[in-house]
């Protein structure tokens, strides 16, 4: 059994940035994950038929963690509609690449354990740099 992961995000971003972490990640991905794009074009009843069926799809019998990009958004007004759903799904908005790496590279964790870890992946991925670092990193990948 494991945790599966949804991303629900503003048009592509959940699938780009799905694509990025798995090639940081040597191109293979530890656990069942999906993205569903929130277009204008869709209506929110349909959007939530389609992440009540990809929730039910990645989860592998210790729920759910969903991913959204922005607080207050409709994708995650969807997410917490999914949330009345179900005991076993937990959100964290936010989404950006450090998380996602995180919630893959922890993915075996239970999922308030998992949750926690993107959360805090995200959070500590967004970093002012000073210049002097800014200069050491340019040195090491140019």
């Amino acid at each position: 059994m494991s945790v599966g992961l949804l991303l629900i995000t503003h048009g592509a971003i959940g699938a780009s940035l799905l694509s990025t972490a798995t090639r940081i990640l040597g191109g293979s991905c530890p656990v069942a994950v999906r993205a569903l794009a929130v277009t204008d074009e869709t209506q929110r009843d349909q959007l939530l038929v389609e992440a009540r069926r990809l929730a039910l799809e990645v989860d592998g019998g210790d729920g759910v963690l969903v991913l959204a990009d922005l607080y207050g958004s409709t994708p995650a007004n969807i997410a917490c509609s999914l949330q009345g759903d179900s005991a076993m799904i937990r959100i964290v908005t936010g989404l950006n690449l450090p998380m996602l790496v995180r919630a893959l590279n922890y993915a075996s964790l239970p999922l308030e354990d998992l949750a926690h870890k993107a959360e805090t992946g995200g959070r500590d991925g967004v970093l002012i740099c000073a210049s002097q670092q800014c200069a050491a990193m340019a040195e090491i990948d140019p």
